[in-house]
């Protein structure tokens, strides 16, 4: 039951209203019986500081941080774990007793979790954009011990940071989307992630998909295909990469896992269900 004591946990974004997250934290928090709730709040880039400022006065206990938020509230926290300040990308903060905010990345952790048994050690890799959301995606690729990551991008800037954030780490490369040499990297590629909102349900075109369908006439059947997007599930790359053969990995897996990392770092290290979180989003999809 809520009452006045009730604390809460919420995600910060823009967009929000697709998100599943309240579905498996809230359904972990009743399981493990906290007195909480989680709540996602939409928040427009300008009013940003003043929102993350102003839940410090009011009776919660974490946020989430998802798009276009990840790497703009690094000022706002007075301590930031060691993985978040290396991949400049920050997706949960939690009040500290001095009501100051101590920010995380567990992106990563939940990015890993599907692909742990799949043996990609020196494998190649491609990422699909350069945002925010693919500075974990690397992190987690050097973790697995991939050999080579290629990024495909339509942002020569933000391709450029990225390659210099972890070009002493790992083998990497940035190619602009209208490159000749992404027919070949297409077909030969053992893993491709899609970091991009492209496909996502607020998407105008239903069947849009990354750098447009022609871009993938050269995919072949071999290689493994992860669209961090979870709704819709599947994805309309997924669905069409499905199709020529490829095994497929939603976000699904991914949303789960950071979730519960999230959930852990927020209550002292608790140990959470994966399992409930899971059961309540296959109920809800």
């Amino acid at each position: 039951m809520i009452t006045s004591k009730t604390s809460f946990l919420a995600l910060i974004g823009d967009p929000v209203h697709h998100s599943l997250s309240p579905i498996i934290q809230n359904a972990a928090i009743q399981y493990l019986g906290l007195d909480l709730i989680y709540l996602a709040i939409p928040c427009k880039n300008e009013d940003l500081e003043i929102v993350v400022k102003s839940l410090k006065k009011m009776n919660c206990k974490g946020l989430n941080i998802t798009i276009p938020f990840k790497q703009k509230v690094f000022d706002m926290c007075s301590e930031i774990s060691p993985i978040a300040k290396k991949v400049k990308a920050i997706n949960t903060l939690k009040l500290k007793e001095n009501n100051d905010w101590s920010g995380t990345n567990t992106d990563i952790e939940g990015f890993i979790y599907p692909l742990k048994n799949l043996h990609l050690i020196k494998k190649s890799s491609v990422i699909l954009g350069s945002g925010g959301a693919a500075r974990s995606v690397i992190q987690g690729l050097i973790d697995l011990k991939l050999s080579k990551i290629t990024i495909i991008s339509r942002n020569k800037n933000s391709l450029s940071e990225l390659i210099n954030t972890f070009k002493n780490d790992i083998k990497i490369e940035g190619l602009l989307s209208t490159n000749t040499k992404i027919d070949n990297l297409i077909h030969d590629t053992d893993l491709i992630i899609n970091t991009t909102p492209v496909g996502m349900n607020q998407t105008i075109n239903d069947d849009l998909l990354p750098f447009g369908q022609s871009f993938w006439n050269s995919l072949n059947s071999n290689t493994i295909i992860y669209d961090l997007i979870y709704n819709p599930s599947p994805t309309p790359f997924l669905k069409y990469c499905a199709g020529k053969g490829c095994m497929t990995i939603d976000g699904t897996q991914m949303l789960i896992a950071q979730g519960a990392k999230s959930l852990s770092f927020w209550t002292n290290g608790l140990e959470v269900p994966f399992e409930v979180m899971h059961d309540a989003l296959k109920k809800y999809l």
